[in-house]
């Protein structure tokens, strides 16, 4: 008589059957509802599952027979798999079939632009953390959305600019930077039409590559651009603004700068999954632009 081990886990291929029976991995377990935007390679469609009746954003990526999946999409999908996190949305099925390869997210109302726009680009110093890293690597790739909206240069890094193809965590700080700008004055910092104009406005700042303005000049030259900025601010956003790949701060050592000593040492501590609005004293502060009546609203950001 043979004795099957309960405990025994799932092999990949059992437990892909097992999903699958369940309705994942399945686009007939999603409806598509409302067109969100459109990018390059990807149409992102908001939707509902069959299985929860809950809201997603379905990710629609288009596949060449000749090419197969975007390295993009791959890239995408190879880190979202293996991420659980606060401020990462949450990847919650993959759907591949000939024509595509669809990405079945968590659904949020806003991403962290629109959530600007609410607030007329005027946001209280106090809520300006930075909660959205993936954002700078998802601004870096040029895309239209639905409505043929140009999504920019702004957010490129000179390194990607002057033709480098290597690819780092770097690269996506240089961007957070720009957007930590962007949070604290309501205009981007280097909103160039084109790589030339692009790079020109970077020089203007920070100096030729070649011969770098000293660090104390281009502290002036950012304070003069955004007066509500203190030096604690300046500082954090030079480190993210080195022509350098390796030296420009890391995502982790930037959450360590002296500029966000005031949410105090706990957040630090937290695991991945919590939200840093469950330590006691952290809460968003009443934006300038927005009543007192709906000071409570809780910021929702999209990746």
């Amino acid at each position: 008589m043979r004795i099957i081990d309960e405990q025994k886990p799932l092999s990949r291929a059992s437990r892909r059957q097992s999903m699958s029976e369940i309705g994942f991995g399945r686009m007939e377990t999603y409806t598509k509802l409302d067109k969100l935007g459109q990018g390059t390679y990807a149409t992102v469609f908001k939707g509902k599952s069959r299985l929860t009746d809950n809201l997603v954003a379905l990710k629609e990526i288009r596949l060449e027979h000749e090419e197969g999946a975007p390295c993009t999409a791959i890239r995408e999908v190879s880190l979202l798999k293996e991420l659980r996190h606060a401020n990462i949305v949450t990847l919650h099925d993959i759907v591949h079939t000939e024509r595509s390869l669809t990405l079945v997210f968590e659904y949020l109302d806003k991403d962290l632009k629109q959530y600007m726009d609410d607030r007329g680009n005027m946001l209280s110093m106090n809520n300006v953390k930075l909660a959205d890293f993936g954002l700078a690597r998802a601004k870096s790739v040029p895309t239209k959305t639905y409505s043929n909206e140009v999504v920019t240069l702004w957010y490129r890094p000179p390194d990607v600019l002057l033709g480098s193809t290597e690819y780092s965590t770097q690269i996506d700080m240089w961007g957070v930077g720009c957007i930590f700008f962007e949070m604290a004055c309501g205009r981007p910092l280097f909103p160039g039409s084109t790589v030339d104009e692009e790079l020109c406005l970077i020089f203007r700042v920070l100096g030729c590559p070649e011969t770098p303005l000293p660090v104390a000049s281009v502290s002036d030259t950012l304070l003069s651009r955004a007066p509500r900025l203190h030096q604690d601010a300046i500082s954090l956003l030079t480190c993210f603004l080195a022509y350098e790949a390796k030296a420009r701060v890391s995502a982790s050592d930037g959450m360590r700068h002296i500029y966000f000593k005031s949410l105090g040492p706990e957040v630090h501590l937290l695991p991945d999954v919590a939200s840093i609005f469950s330590v006691p004293g952290i809460q968003l502060s009443p934006d300038p632009s927005i009543s007192k009546s709906s000071k409570n609203r809780r910021l929702s950001m999209l990746l």
